[in-house]
């Protein structure tokens, strides 16, 4: 059986082994970091602050039968304040024309822009690669885990949710915007910048050039990662598109990735959210469902389950049911 719950401090070797399988400063490969950030997790479950900024709540996938932690995703409660504002670059196009040669041309353009208020932000989403393609599509629960906690606590975030997502990189693991603007302005790696940005956001603000950037400037491997994703973020865009997110027009001021909203009220996967009863059925059903239930140990718990929705009842197998102590769930088909 797989679940997905709220991370605690045990978890913590798991999650740093996990965070060296990809590029995200929000799950950092940094013993110290991670550990804080679990205590904030911990406490925003247990009470969450009133300045939804200072919330963070760090998701886990947990194979129950292993006891392993094979996946992670988590929310910010709000990225983009007057502290720590949100930078962008804005991408859009500028028409140009000649009468005397009868000739125009559009422009791609980049222009840089920040602010402070800001939007909830998902993020972090890691997957063991041992686990991809599981029948109960493990990546795809850990993300859709973070829908259902929003629809069940919407007055801790924002009504727009935000989603940053990974551009293509060369391979040597470096990102071509940031070589062909980042690095001239900065003259710092990019690795280096994106962690100092974690602790210092002055510096964007100071040295990033504030003028129109023409894309036709730029080297032609530059301009094809703007507002593109990698090879393994192209599932989790689609995934996104299809219950409701939509490009922004605005990338990453240092790689060049995409960003993507939604408003809440047209997350489809927050309108499915039901009441659910447990029944047992011997038929039960192949459908996977994530479900909510109580838990005397964590702050949010959600079983992985196969079944079958009948008029306010979950249809589903006996192996199911006796792992639970309960028959009563609030959640959704994915």
């Amino acid at each position: 059986m797989f679940l997905i719950r709220n991370i605690v401090e045990d978890d913590l070797d798991e999650v740093l082994e996990l965070s060296h399988l990809m590029q995200f400063i929000n799950i950092p490969r940094d013993q110290k970091l991670l550990l804080s950030m679990i205590s904030r997790s911990l406490e925003s479950f247990k009470n969450p602050n009133a300045n939804k900024d200072d919330n963070l709540f760090i998701f886990v996938c947990e194979d129950t039968e292993s006891g392993k932690v094979v996946g992670v995703s988590l929310i910010h409660g709000k990225h983009g304040t007057e502290e720590e504002p949100h930078f962008y670059l804005k991408v859009n196009q500028e028409h140009k024309y000649s009468k005397s040669l009868n000739t125009g041309f559009i422009h791609g353009t980049l222009k840089f822009g920040y602010t402070s208020e800001g939007y909830t932000e998902i993020g972090g989403l890691v997957l063991d690669p041992g686990y991809r393609g599981h029948p109960f599509k493990l990546g795809k629960a850990l993300s859709f885990s973070r829908f259902l906690f929003i629809g069940l606590n919407q007055d801790l975030f924002t009504e727009t949710i935000h989603v940053e997502l990974m551009p293509p990189f060369d391979n040597k693991g470096n990102s071509p915007l940031w070589e062909a603007i980042g690095r001239k302005f900065l003259n710092m790696d990019y690795h280096e910048a994106d962690l100092l940005s974690r602790k210092n956001k002055e510096f964007i603000l100071s040295l990033f050039p504030k003028d129109t950037i023409y894309e036709a400037l730029l080297p032609v491997n530059a301009r094809d990662a703007i507002g593109k994703v990698g090879e393994h973020t192209l599932p989790v865009k689609r995934m996104l598109e299809s219950i409701g997110f939509y490009y922004a027009e605005e990338v990453d001021p240092f790689d060049g990735g995409p960003h993507y909203r939604a408003n809440v009220k047209d997350i489809s996967l927050i309108n499915e959210i039901s009441k659910l009863e447990l029944i047992e059925d011997k038929d039960g059903g192949e459908q996977p469902f994530i479900i909510s239930v109580p838990h005397e140990k964590y702050a949010f718990y959600a079983p992985l389950i196969k079944g079958k929705a009948n008029d306010g009842k979950l249809l589903t197998k006996k192996k199911f049911i006796k792992t639970l102590d309960h028959r009563s769930s609030i959640g959704f088909k994915y």
